[in-house]
């Protein structure tokens, strides 16, 4: 719909210039605030851009969308693409495609892998890089729930900008360097030496245990707090046994991580804090020769223009401390630098998917890194902000003990309660499933609830979870959809649709078809829009409508038992909405079944 959208555009824009030759000419946008039908009753698209130009034209809006109706119906590409327009209230441009170009639409959909939705760019290898920075966790602590909305939110994004034929690199910038490193070598060296002195890699048991151990012997222990103050100099300065035990400890963490990525079927290329730490004496030098850095109380730091502290004054961006050490906005700011310049990555768009609580820090970034002239012009930079995971109780997710969650026992709960509510379901309809099938669906739709769960909340709000919310088989889940999806291709199957050839023509009769072949031809929009807004819930509510008007479709009109050549054009509506279905899952990162 999205071609279509824009000839109209066109048409509405050459109709008003004809109708007002004034408005044309002097040089003001002639805007004819073209959108989606409030309702299906008032057509397909409405424009509204009379009641904009009444008050530029002197008009009652009324006349204007007259006028402008009177030289669309003398358009023959327009005759050819709507029905005579409707005017509604004040100026309202009704406009209702004919019935013969929407079933052309959709035919020519029947047979295209991406359904309707065009890539922005054919040749990727002349694609601008789009970077998504997502998920980072910290070495040496596990995942946690807490990592859980960054991992689903970034991933469906790049899977999005993916499959609209943009280069994309999906970076994960964990915390791999910095202080705490002096106290986990020193631990390391004391507690597990034999791991130094050979060439294989040793297993160090759990992190997080180490991890814990370590943090507490700093707390309370001076000499080894000296220690490990020493062994972050060491470490910086590049000594080799330091870096040894150092990278022992970001090796393991990866594993770890690793194992969370594979269950939730994510690709990251790793790229840490520590490869911009020999950058970070370049973003203090050239902000010091920009004449943007001041020093205050010993500090190096860029005030910040328009964000003010408590007494009025502009709250400054520390890029040096005063003991002459960098920190996660020097970080931050090389990495915009190397991101974003030519002798980088030199991309045109930088998404970092994080949790709300850090948008002053990027917006502080941000600012610095354009003042710098570091941002080019044809260039941007987004946060992409979510909320908290919250438990049922509105409160912060934790156990009962207090504990931030760990993200895998979380997902591996979500398994194990959707192969409990598998095995009942199989138990109350009588049926016999091997253990493979059981555990294949359990993990399946497991892993999907927990994500369409986060994808299907406005990322921006805090969402609650629960298991029996997120693994129920009705209403706005992944379990609905992915049985919607089962049932759908079941139909198509049965009727043949899936491997008989396309009808040559595709006809409808009943207003139940229409809505459901409507829907079908919005997804080109939907995917523009998550393009553009980077909200993943507007995809999940499009795939949660389109659902439900197929299940009213079905259950109103015969489709197997139709006669031809409505069976025909029904099982091809049954097999555009199986395909629309998978791949809008396959956007959210949600893998389909075939029998559940």
């Amino acid at each position: 719909m999205l071609q279509i959208a824009h000839s109209l555009q066109q048409q509405l824009k050459a109709a008003i210039a004809r109708a007002f030759p004034q408005a044309a000419a002097d040089g003001e946008e002639l805007d004819p605030a073209l959108g989606p039908a409030s309702k299906p009753e008032f057509g397909d698209f409405q424009a509204n851009g009379a009641l904009g130009l009444a008050k530029r034209l002197g008009k009652p809006p009324r006349l204007i969308a007259e006028a402008i109706a009177a030289q669309l119906q003398l358009d023959d590409t327009f005759k050819q693409l709507c029905e005579p327009v409707q005017i509604a209230g004040p100026g309202f441009l009704n406009l209702t495609l004919k019935a013969e170009v929407l079933a052309a639409e959709l035919h020519g959909r029947l047979e295209d892998p991406r359904l309707g939705v065009e890539k922005v760019i054919n040749d990727i290898n002349n694609s601008a890089t789009i970077i998504v920075d997502f998920s980072s966790p910290n070495i040496a602590k596990e995942m946690h729930v807490g990592h859980l909305r960054s991992t689903i939110i970034g991933d469906c994004i790049a899977r999005v900008l993916e499959f609209r034929g943009y280069r994309v690199l999906r970076l994960n910038h964990v915390g791999d360097w910095g202080t705490q490193f002096g106290m986990l070598i020193s631990q390391l060296k004391q507690v597990a030496p034999e791991a130094l002195n050979t060439a294989d890699a040793i297993d160090l048991g759990d992190l997080v245990t180490f991890y814990r151990e370590a943090k507490q012997r700093f707390d309370n222990d001076s000499e080894f707090q000296t220690i490990s103050r020493e062994e972050v100099v060491k470490l910086q300065a590049g000594d080799p046994v330091s870096l040894k035990a150092w990278g022992l400890l970001c090796e393991q963490s990866r594993k770890e991580f690793q194992k969370i990525y594979d269950t939730l079927d994510i690709n990251l290329q790793e790229r840490g804090e520590s490869f911009y730490n020999p950058k970070l004496q370049d973003v203090v030098d050239d902000l010091n020769r920009q004449g943007l850095l001041v020093t205050d109380d010993g500090a190096r730091c860029v005030f910040l223009e328009g964000m003010l502290g408590k007494e009025g004054k502009p709250l400054p961006l520390i890029v040096q401390k005063s003991d002459g050490g960098f920190n996660y906005a020097t970080t931050d700011l090389a990495a915009i630098r190397y991101r974003l310049g030519a002798d980088g990555d030199a991309a045109t768009r930088v998404i970092y998917v994080t949790d709300a609580g850090q948008a002053n820090h990027f917006s502080a970034v941000f600012q610095v890194a354009k003042r710098a002239g570091w941002i080019p012009a044809e260039a941007t930079v987004e946060h992409v902000p979510f909320g908290l995971v919250q438990g049922v109780d509105g409160k912060k997710l934790k156990t009962r003990s207090g504990d931030t969650i760990r993200l895998k026992d979380l997902l591996e709960e979500a398994i194990e309660h959707c192969g409990t509510n598998l095995r009942n379901r199989l138990k109350e309809e009588d049926r016999n499933e091997s253990e493979d099938f059981i555990q294949h669906v359990a993990t399946t739709v497991g892993i999907a609830a927990v994500k369409y769960a986060d994808l299907s909340t406005n990322r921006i709000t805090n969402y609650q979870f629960s298991f029996e919310r997120m693994l129920a088989l009705n209403g706005n889940t992944a379990p609905y959809l992915l049985y919607a999806a089962v049932r759908i291709k079941g139909i198509a199957r049965k009727g043949g649709s899936l491997d008989g050839a396309t009808p040559d023509k595709l006809i409808f009769t009943e207003p139940q078809e229409w809505a459901l072949a409507r829907q079908l031809l919005q997804l080109d929009v939907i995917i523009s829009d998550v393009e553009t807004e980077l909200l993943p819930n507007r995809l999940c509510n499009y795939l949660f409508e389109l659902s439900q008007s197929f299940n009213r479709f079905y259950d109103q009109v015969p489709v197997l038992k139709a006669e031809e050549p409505a069976r025909s054009s029904r099982l091809a509506l049954c097999n555009l909405c199986a395909n629309t279905l998978e791949l809008g899952l396959q956007l959210l990162g949600i893998q389909t079944l075939e029998r559940m």
